[in-house]
Protein backbone atom coordinates (compact mmCIF):
# COMPACT_ATOMS: atom_id res chain seq x y z
CA UNK A 1 0.00 0.00 0.00
CA UNK A 2 1.43 3.39 -0.91
CA UNK A 3 1.39 6.17 0.94
CA UNK A 4 -1.30 8.06 -0.61
CA UNK A 5 -3.53 5.21 -0.22
CA UNK A 6 -2.83 5.21 3.16
CA UNK A 7 -3.71 8.72 3.37
CA UNK A 8 -6.80 8.66 1.41
CA UNK A 9 -8.21 5.57 4.00
CA UNK A 10 -7.34 7.83 6.79
CA UNK A 11 -8.80 11.00 5.38
CA UNK A 12 -12.12 9.30 4.46
CA UNK A 13 -12.19 8.23 7.99
CA UNK A 14 -11.81 11.17 9.70
CA UNK A 15 -13.96 13.07 7.03
CA UNK A 16 -16.70 10.93 7.85
CA UNK A 17 -15.69 11.39 11.60
CA UNK A 18 -16.17 15.37 11.38
CA UNK A 19 -19.32 15.02 9.40
CA UNK A 20 -21.20 12.97 11.95
CA UNK A 21 -19.59 15.39 14.48
CA UNK A 22 -20.90 18.69 12.43
CA UNK A 23 -24.47 16.85 12.34
CA UNK A 24 -24.70 16.74 15.66
CA UNK A 25 -23.90 20.21 16.08
CA UNK A 26 -20.46 19.13 18.56
CA UNK A 27 -17.77 21.40 15.51
CA UNK A 28 -18.73 23.57 12.83
CA UNK A 29 -19.65 22.99 9.79
CA UNK A 30 -16.62 24.92 8.64
CA UNK A 31 -13.84 22.84 10.50
CA UNK A 32 -14.52 19.92 7.86
CA UNK A 33 -14.32 22.02 5.10
CA UNK A 34 -10.97 23.12 6.53
CA UNK A 35 -9.99 19.75 7.06
CA UNK A 36 -10.59 19.22 3.00
CA UNK A 37 -8.57 21.96 1.90
CA UNK A 38 -5.90 21.59 3.70
CA UNK A 39 -5.77 17.81 3.02
CA UNK A 40 -5.80 19.11 -0.91
CA UNK A 41 -3.11 21.03 -0.22
CA UNK A 42 -0.69 18.25 1.06
CA UNK A 43 -1.90 16.19 -1.88
CA UNK A 44 -0.73 19.04 -4.42
CA UNK A 45 2.56 19.44 -2.44
CA UNK A 46 3.51 15.78 -2.58
CA UNK A 47 2.14 14.90 -6.17
CA UNK A 48 5.06 17.77 -7.25
CA UNK A 49 7.95 16.16 -4.89
CA UNK A 50 9.07 13.02 -6.96
CA UNK A 51 11.37 12.21 -3.53
CA UNK A 52 8.02 12.09 -1.60
CA UNK A 53 7.09 8.98 -3.00
CA UNK A 54 3.89 9.38 -2.00
CA UNK A 55 2.32 8.05 -5.04
CA UNK A 56 5.09 6.06 -6.16
CA UNK A 57 8.46 4.69 -5.51
CA UNK A 58 11.25 6.41 -6.95
CA UNK A 59 14.86 5.92 -7.24
CA UNK A 60 16.27 9.27 -5.64
CA UNK A 61 19.62 7.83 -4.15
CA UNK A 62 21.56 5.01 -3.50
CA UNK A 63 22.58 4.08 -0.38
CA UNK A 64 26.75 5.89 0.93
CA UNK A 65 29.47 3.29 -0.25
CA UNK A 66 32.96 3.26 0.39
CA UNK A 67 33.18 4.44 -3.50
CA UNK A 68 32.40 7.92 -3.44
CA UNK A 69 29.95 7.33 -6.73
CA UNK A 70 27.44 9.50 -8.32
CA UNK A 71 24.76 9.90 -11.13
CA UNK A 72 24.88 12.46 -13.43
CA UNK A 73 21.49 12.77 -15.53
CA UNK A 74 20.50 14.85 -18.00
CA UNK A 75 16.83 15.89 -18.79
CA UNK A 76 14.62 17.23 -21.88
CA UNK A 77 17.20 16.38 -24.72
CA UNK A 78 17.99 15.60 -27.16
CA UNK A 79 18.95 19.03 -28.01
CA UNK A 80 21.93 21.00 -30.36
CA UNK A 81 23.40 22.00 -26.93
CA UNK A 82 23.52 18.09 -25.98
CA UNK A 83 26.41 18.09 -28.35
CA UNK A 84 28.68 20.79 -26.33
CA UNK A 85 27.63 18.47 -23.13
CA UNK A 86 28.86 15.43 -24.68
CA UNK A 87 32.30 16.43 -25.64
CA UNK A 88 32.85 18.12 -22.46
CA UNK A 89 31.88 14.40 -20.90
CA UNK A 90 33.85 12.79 -23.44
CA UNK A 91 36.89 14.98 -22.71
CA UNK A 92 36.96 13.66 -18.92
CA UNK A 93 35.80 10.26 -20.01
CA UNK A 94 32.48 10.43 -17.89
CA UNK A 95 29.69 8.17 -18.83
CA UNK A 96 25.67 9.96 -17.74
CA UNK A 97 22.06 9.14 -18.30
CA UNK A 98 20.09 11.06 -20.72
CA UNK A 99 16.29 11.47 -19.97
CA UNK A 100 14.94 12.33 -23.67
CA UNK A 101 11.79 13.81 -24.81
CA UNK A 102 10.20 11.25 -27.57
CA UNK A 103 9.42 14.57 -29.89
CA UNK A 104 13.11 15.17 -29.30
CA UNK A 105 14.49 12.07 -30.37
CA UNK A 106 12.07 12.48 -33.87
CA UNK A 107 13.78 16.16 -33.97
CA UNK A 108 17.30 15.39 -33.37
CA UNK A 109 17.78 11.83 -34.01
CA UNK A 110 21.94 11.97 -35.32
CA UNK A 111 22.34 13.79 -31.70
CA UNK A 112 20.66 10.20 -29.97
CA UNK A 113 22.64 8.73 -32.20
CA UNK A 114 25.84 10.20 -30.66
CA UNK A 115 24.87 9.91 -26.89
CA UNK A 116 23.97 6.30 -27.32
CA UNK A 117 27.33 5.64 -29.48
CA UNK A 118 29.56 7.67 -26.94
CA UNK A 119 28.58 4.89 -24.42
CA UNK A 120 25.93 6.49 -22.13
CA UNK A 121 22.46 5.22 -20.96
CA UNK A 122 19.56 6.73 -22.21
CA UNK A 123 15.56 6.72 -20.11
CA UNK A 124 11.95 7.78 -21.23
CA UNK A 125 10.84 11.28 -20.05
CA UNK A 126 7.57 11.14 -21.78
CA UNK A 127 6.71 12.19 -25.70
CA UNK A 128 5.75 15.67 -24.90
CA UNK A 129 6.96 16.76 -22.04
CA UNK A 130 3.72 18.61 -21.72
CA UNK A 131 3.35 21.22 -18.51
CA UNK A 132 -0.46 19.87 -18.52
CA UNK A 133 0.58 16.07 -18.18
CA UNK A 134 -0.02 15.87 -14.33
CA UNK A 135 -4.16 16.27 -16.00
CA UNK A 136 -3.71 13.72 -18.65
CA UNK A 137 -5.45 10.65 -18.25
CA UNK A 138 -3.47 7.31 -17.14
CA UNK A 139 -4.47 5.71 -20.51
CA UNK A 140 -2.84 8.99 -22.45
CA UNK A 141 0.23 9.24 -20.12
CA UNK A 142 0.75 5.55 -20.70
CA UNK A 143 0.65 5.92 -24.60
CA UNK A 144 2.78 9.27 -24.04
CA UNK A 145 5.62 6.85 -22.51
CA UNK A 146 5.13 3.74 -24.89
CA UNK A 147 5.50 6.11 -27.89
CA UNK A 148 9.03 7.01 -26.34
CA UNK A 149 9.70 3.57 -25.16
CA UNK A 150 9.66 2.20 -29.01
CA UNK A 151 11.35 5.21 -30.39
CA UNK A 152 14.79 4.31 -27.68
CA UNK A 153 14.21 0.66 -28.53
CA UNK A 154 14.24 1.46 -32.63
CA UNK A 155 17.56 3.00 -32.24
CA UNK A 156 19.08 0.91 -28.94
CA UNK A 157 17.69 -2.64 -29.80
CA UNK A 158 16.63 -2.96 -26.27
CA UNK A 159 13.77 -2.28 -23.97
CA UNK A 160 13.41 0.92 -21.87
CA UNK A 161 13.32 0.59 -18.01
CA UNK A 162 13.44 3.99 -16.88
CA UNK A 163 11.25 6.75 -16.61
CA UNK A 164 11.49 10.12 -14.79
CA UNK A 165 8.53 12.26 -15.07
CA UNK A 166 8.36 15.50 -16.29
CA UNK A 167 8.68 18.26 -13.77
CA UNK A 168 8.95 15.40 -11.50
CA UNK A 169 5.15 15.25 -11.03
CA UNK A 170 3.56 11.96 -9.98
CA UNK A 171 -0.39 11.43 -9.11
CA UNK A 172 -2.15 8.69 -9.03
CA UNK A 173 -2.82 8.27 -12.65
CA UNK A 174 1.14 8.98 -13.43
CA UNK A 175 1.51 5.81 -11.08
CA UNK A 176 -0.80 3.45 -12.34
CA UNK A 177 0.63 4.14 -15.90
CA UNK A 178 4.06 3.42 -14.51
CA UNK A 179 3.06 0.29 -12.67
CA UNK A 180 1.45 -1.04 -15.93
CA UNK A 181 4.39 -0.67 -18.13
CA UNK A 182 6.71 -1.86 -15.32
CA UNK A 183 9.06 0.79 -15.34
CA UNK A 184 11.53 1.98 -12.77
CA UNK A 185 11.23 5.71 -11.20
CA UNK A 186 14.25 7.43 -11.42
CA UNK A 187 13.86 10.85 -9.27
CA UNK A 188 17.13 13.06 -8.15
CA UNK A 189 17.95 14.61 -4.88
CA UNK A 190 20.49 17.01 -6.04
CA UNK A 191 18.48 19.17 -8.30
CA UNK A 192 20.59 22.18 -10.34
CA UNK A 193 18.08 24.48 -11.04
CA UNK A 194 19.83 25.44 -14.43
CA UNK A 195 17.58 26.28 -16.04
CA UNK A 196 16.13 29.19 -13.71
CA UNK A 197 19.48 30.05 -12.51
CA UNK A 198 21.40 32.37 -14.56
CA UNK A 199 24.94 32.53 -12.93
CA UNK A 200 26.63 29.15 -13.47
CA UNK A 201 28.84 29.98 -10.41
CA UNK A 202 25.92 29.63 -8.23
CA UNK A 203 24.58 26.45 -10.07
CA UNK A 204 27.67 24.87 -9.28
CA UNK A 205 27.82 26.20 -6.07
CA UNK A 206 24.31 25.11 -5.40
CA UNK A 207 25.24 21.60 -6.67
CA UNK A 208 28.48 20.77 -4.66
CA UNK A 209 26.87 21.96 -1.62
CA UNK A 210 24.23 19.25 -1.97
CA UNK A 211 26.09 16.82 -3.30
CA UNK A 212 27.33 13.37 -1.10
CA UNK A 213 28.07 9.76 -1.97
CA UNK A 214 25.02 7.90 -3.85
CA UNK A 215 23.60 11.59 -5.20
CA UNK A 216 21.66 11.81 -8.13
CA UNK A 217 21.97 15.62 -9.70
CA UNK A 218 19.02 16.89 -12.16
CA UNK A 219 21.11 18.63 -14.93
CA UNK A 220 19.37 19.65 -18.47
CA UNK A 221 21.22 19.45 -21.54
CA UNK A 222 19.37 22.38 -23.62
CA UNK A 223 21.62 25.03 -22.86
CA UNK A 224 25.27 25.54 -23.65
CA UNK A 225 25.28 27.18 -19.95
CA UNK A 226 24.95 23.49 -18.71
CA UNK A 227 28.22 22.68 -20.61
CA UNK A 228 29.94 25.30 -19.14
CA UNK A 229 28.67 24.63 -15.27
CA UNK A 230 29.64 20.94 -16.46
CA UNK A 231 33.19 21.34 -17.11
CA UNK A 232 33.14 23.12 -13.38
CA UNK A 233 31.39 20.27 -11.53
CA UNK A 234 33.54 17.35 -13.37
CA UNK A 235 36.66 19.19 -12.05
CA UNK A 236 35.46 19.55 -8.55
CA UNK A 237 34.32 15.75 -8.80
CA UNK A 238 37.88 14.90 -9.74
CA UNK A 239 39.59 16.54 -7.18
CA UNK A 240 37.38 15.37 -4.59
CA UNK A 241 37.41 11.63 -5.33
CA UNK A 242 33.85 11.24 -6.80
CA UNK A 243 33.22 8.33 -9.46
CA UNK A 244 30.46 9.99 -12.17
CA UNK A 245 28.52 6.74 -12.94
CA UNK A 246 25.04 6.31 -15.21
CA UNK A 247 21.99 5.50 -13.17
CA UNK A 248 22.63 1.64 -14.18
CA UNK A 249 26.09 1.63 -12.57
CA UNK A 250 24.46 3.25 -9.38
CA UNK A 251 21.85 1.27 -9.02
CA UNK A 252 23.96 -2.29 -9.89
CA UNK A 253 21.69 -3.38 -13.09
CA UNK A 254 22.80 -3.43 -16.31
CA UNK A 255 19.72 -3.39 -19.34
Amino acid sequence: MTPFQKFLISFLIALTGLIVLSSLGWIRWWVSIAFVIISLGLILKNSLNIRSGFFIESFNRAIPSEEKKIALTFDDGPHPATLQVLDVLKKKGVKATFFCIGKNIEKHPDIFRKIIAEGHSVGNHSYSHSPFIGFFSSKKIEREIQQTDLLIQSFTNKKNNWYRPPFGVTNPHIASAIKRLEHRVIGWNVRSLDTIIADERKIVTRITSRLCPGSVVLLHDTSVKTANVLEQLLLFLEQQNYLPVTVEQMIGYEK
